[in-house]
């Protein structure tokens, strides 16, 4: 059984959307809209990973696939996006064949792509010049919380296309908040991947030390996971450190990139990150170690 047939949804009207982008994350928000009763076409640069799609959730008679991200978006009420990096974005909402070319008037665009702010900026006004509107919403909870539905989405916009573009995100959302005006989406998201580095780079190397004393790590987790030290990253990392397991979760590529904005964006707001900074330089050893693709809580495997 695939995890979006057994969410619960809250009834809300049907409506025609388009998902651009089928990864990890893409792939099951776009399966609990169909779940949901949306209409939903997809759009993904590889081919098969849409027909794939198709496969799946065609037999509700609410998913279809398109070439291009202009079909894709052809009489939407709201195109949703999940790709990989400023680029990447671009290329699926701007020119001839992008999504802004195929929305009608007063559509929405959701981009739930952790980028920058100044591309959220930038896709804003261009969605506006054409008499559209523009949501950034960058996600938290990782490939698990777009499974079970449960994502935390940080949105930046305006207040009538966030509320438009609410009910039907919450199909895989636990929270959708509007957090300010365009880009502010994208800055939150960025307090959120600084937290992240530091306490998972706190996390190996306690969990580290407490193997070098000959502790039981997994009891020792249990007792301080009931006290001050608990985190999300403890809970749902701890255990699998101790087991030296990291073929899941959050890639430090992906990590690498979302640090790589926050530098640069500190850069420009005169912010000085001195952990984060040597965080990010800490995820590049474990690329070199080979470790690309590594569950971001393989930075214990520095300290072995």
């Amino acid at each position: 059984m695939n995890a979006t047939s057994t969410r619960l949804y809250d009834p809300t009207p049907s409506k025609s959307v388009a998902f651009l982008g089928l990864g990890v994350m893409g792939h099951p928000m776009a399966g609990h809209l169909v779940s949901a009763g949306h209409r939903v076409t997809v759009y993904n640069r590889s081919a098969a990973k849409a027909q794939a799609f198709v496969a799946e959730f065609g037999s509700t008679g609410r998913a279809t696939s398109a070439a291009t991200p202009r079909e894709a978006a052809a009489g939407a009420d709201i195109v949703f996006c999940c790709v990989g990096n400023d680029n990447d974005l671009r290329s699926v909402v701007l020119g001839a064949n992008g999504a802004l070319a195929g929305m009608k008037p007063g559509a929405v665009l959701v981009d739930h792509t952790t980028a920058s702010a100044d591309v959220a900026r930038e896709l804003y006004t261009a969605a506006r010049n054409l008499g559209l509107q523009f949501v950034d919403a960058p996600v938290s909870g990782g490939q698990a919380g777009a499974q079970n539905g449960a994502l935390t989405v940080m949105c930046g916009g305006d207040a009538a296309a966030f509320d438009a573009v609410r009910p039907v995100a919450m199909a895989f959302s636990r929270a959708f908040t509007l957090m300010g005006a365009s880009g502010a989406g994208q800055l939150t998201k960025m307090v959120n991947q600084i937290c992240i580095a530091g306490l998972v780079q706190g996390l190996s190397e306690a969990v580290a030390f407490g193997q070098n004393a000959g502790l039981d790590m997994n009891q020792v987790l249990d007792v301080i996971g009931k006290g001050a030290a608990q985190s999300w990253q403890m809970d749902n990392r701890g255990k699998t450190m101790v087991a030296d397991r990291f073929d899941f979760g959050f890639a430090v590529d992906w990590m690498r990139k979302d640090l790589g904005l926050v530098l640069d964006e500190a850069k420009r707001n005169g912010s000085r990150l001195p952990v984060t900074a040597l965080v990010d330089q800490f995820y590049a050893d474990v690329q070199r170690m080979g470790g690309h693709r590594w569950d971001t809580s393989s930075l214990i495997k520095r300290l072995k």
